[in-house]
């Protein structure tokens, strides 16, 4: 169908006007946490054999009446400073589910093995409170994957997370790879671009369907086509590929190849383009489709980062 205004008006603040520190605090007293950080993955991580765990800092919301969440990196054990390393991360919207468990579930099962050709480091999950709270933003109503700038983190979690991966890329010959593990869900186009529209004060953009099924986001700058090509025929055969609509683009952008468009991701501050990795790619999952099961997600999560690292090694 056609590209429609269909978003629904915010119930916070005026519409045309930014938000204030009093709208931000309307909007954050609304949000409810709907699940256990610390029981859905600070257990799993610590629970993790053949890994070392590493915390690397805490996010302390318990003035916002939520937790002081500490934030954990799963690496390595055979660090070797003559390796490339490479960098899988999860959860920098908090709310993508199969992004953290997705991260977790190939820690589990992967990153043992892979040690023993590159250093791994894993972040499965940048936004705790995000993940509680079922939310893309941060309690200051910041998306962190608009914040990955080396220069000016523009949150702490992002902040964190720059930082214990620049310290581990300093310990490796280079970074070899980055995969960053989000979704698309329903809630984008119900929740969360009406919220975005509110908060900035903007006009209402112009509605794109969700697309149903996975696709990829590469780099402008560093597209990496055969890459990223190679990923999607593995998820493939894990769940189905989203298709171009009618203007072939997915999500309003341009396909360049099935189930793969590009961001200009260092612009943007996104934090699949806040390294120098050779090769990089951002997943999208689509988790409300009928046609997957969570199961599947965390799955096609899984096959994107260990095809990504044989890809890699190989060429």
């Amino acid at each position: 169908m056609a590209a429609v205004n269909q978003y629904r008006v915010y119930p916070v603040g005026t519409p045309g006007t930014p938000w204030t520190e009093a709208e931000r605090t309307q909007w954050r007293e609304q949000q409810e946490k709907k699940r256990d950080y610390f029981t859905d993955v600070v257990s799993q991580v610590l629970r993790l054999r053949g890994a070392e765990v590493v915390q690397y800092g805490s996010l302390d919301y318990r003035k916002y009446n939520m937790a002081n969440y500490p934030l954990y990196a799963i690496k390595s054990k055979n660090w070797d400073a003559a390796r490339p390393m490479v960098l899988v991360t999860g959860g920098v919207h908090g709310y993508e589910t199969s992004g953290v468990h997705g991260a977790l579930l190939f820690a589990s099962r992967h990153l043992a093995a892979y040690s023993e050709k590159v250093n791994v480091l894993v972040l499965p999950c940048v936004s705790p409170w995000g993940y509680e709270t079922v939310n893309r933003w941060t309690p200051e109503a910041v998306d962190p994957n608009r914040s990955f700038c080396p220069s000016a983190p523009g949150s702490a979690e992002s902040a964190a997370a720059m930082a214990v991966v620049a310290q581990h890329a300093k310990a490796s010959s280079c970074v070899l790879m980055h995969t960053d593990l989000h979704e698309t869900t329903d809630t984008d186009n119900s929740e969360f671009i009406p919220a975005k529209t509110a908060r900035d004060g903007a006009p209402t953009p112009e509605w794109d369907p969700i697309p149903d099924g996975f696709y990829l986001v590469g780099d402008t700058k560093n597209p990496g086509f055969d890459f990223q090509k190679a990923i999607i025929e593995a998820v493939a055969k894990v769940t189905h590929i989203a298709e171009a609509d009618e203007r072939g683009t997915i999500i309003g952008v341009k396909v360049d190849h099935h189930g793969i468009i590009c961001y200009d991701k260092k612009a943007l501050h996104l934090c699949g383009g806040h390294t120098d990795a050779k090769y990089t790619t951002t997943t999208e999952v689509y988790p409300d489709s009928a046609r997957a099961t969570p199961e599947q997600c965390n799955e096609a999560q899984v096959a994107v980062v260990t095809t990504g690292i044989e890809f890699a090694l190989s060429h």
